[in-house]
């Protein structure tokens, strides 16, 4: 959530020795934004653990019902990554990265299924998820809040918090409901497009935005996250932004997988799947350095739902998760 507009506000909380958002981190201060929102029930301990990444509710405008395309009528750069959900049944879609980090929220329905595709750029966080909850559709928008470097969603029905990176509900009616998270994954363009060329991809939206471009440029090659972050390191001597393949509440480092080329253990199997772009490395998408992508399945070779993270925020919502290192 910081765009270069943003930058200015960030070094003058730290010139005055604050955390970003943290002086605000009062849900007095949020209710005029947050009318519906239940502000007594919550399952984190403190609410300094929220911090404004800036802009405020919608600032950052999740996307409903988007237009689609054909692949064949779609002309994106061949190394750019897609975020990909192939349901059973369904049309193959992609949703573009330079679309979603502008937006981090597609709300959408595949084959009749309501889903949330969502993107936080901070902690390379990309997952999706089933909008279907006790016989309620939901949708969902971004809050403008952080917590643990983390985008904080909230559904338009009840204005509960929901934290992107776990599919839970943080603050709200829904403190501690589970979202049901659908197997989804990150690809190069050239990748989807070859396998479906029958496909569908997310068109471009009708908003003012610098689609192509990454504003967190340089980000993934930081040794630390943006100051928004306030955590321990991740342990092991696991860079902070090393990205992860995080299974349940297991981490598998990319570094590791790289090496090896596949890996079978606890019931999953990685494999490398090719290379694309890195969405959150140089100014331009396109012409950013690659990185690796992964397919995860079971041993019946069946999609396993799972995240690409940096590790530090693997170990910021998992503490107590299972790194696995290999050589046991």
């Amino acid at each position: 959530m910081i765009a270069r507009a943003l930058a200015p506000l960030l070094a003058i909380a730290l010139a005055l020795g604050l955390a970003p958002g943290v002086a605000r981190a009062d849900p007095e201060f949020w209710r005029h934004e947050f009318p519906l929102t239940d502000f007594s029930r919550r399952s984190i301990e403190s609410w300094g653990e929220i911090m404004s990444g800036g802009p405020g509710r919608d600032g950052i405008p999740a996307l409903s019902d988007p237009e689609m395309i054909a692949v064949q009528a779609a002309t994106l750069p061949p190394r750019e990554p897609v975020m990909v959900l192939e349901l059973a049944g369904a049309t193959p879609r992609a949703y573009p990265l330079r679309y979603m980090i502008w937006h981090e929220i597609v709300n959408d329905e595949v084959g009749g299924v309501p889903v949330a595709v969502t993107f936080c750029p901070l902690c390379n966080s990309a997952l999706t998820f089933d909008r279907r909850l006790d016989g309620e559709v939901l949708s969902f928008g971004v809050t403008g809040k952080l917590r643990g470097s983390d985008m904080v969603m909230y559904d338009h029905q009840s204005e509960s918090w929901w934290q992107q990176a776990l599919g839970e509900g943080i603050v709200g009616v829904h403190t501690g409901v589970q979202l049901t998270l659908l197997p989804s994954w990150m690809e190069s363009w050239a990748a989807f497009a070859t396998r479906n060329p029958e496909g569908l991809v997310m068109a471009e939206p009708d908003h003012a935005r610098a689609y192509g471009q990454n504003p967190y440029a340089g980000y993934d090659s930081r040794d630390r996250p943006y100051p928004f972050f306030t955590g321990e390191a991740p342990p092991h001597g696991i860079p902070a932004l090393a990205r992860v393949v995080r299974v349940g509440a297991r981490a598998w480092p990319m570094d590791r997988l790289a090496e090896e080329g596949e890996i079978e253990e606890a019931g999953v199997r990685l494999t490398m799947a090719g290379e694309q772009a890195s969405a959150l490395g140089g100014r331009s998408i396109a012409g950013a350095a690659s990185v690796a992508a992964v397919r995860v399945r079971d041993r019946a070779g069946r999609d396993l739902a799972h995240d690409v993270m940096f590790a530090f925020a693997f170990h910021a919502f998992y503490p107590e998760g299972v790194w696995m290192l290999g050589g046991e």
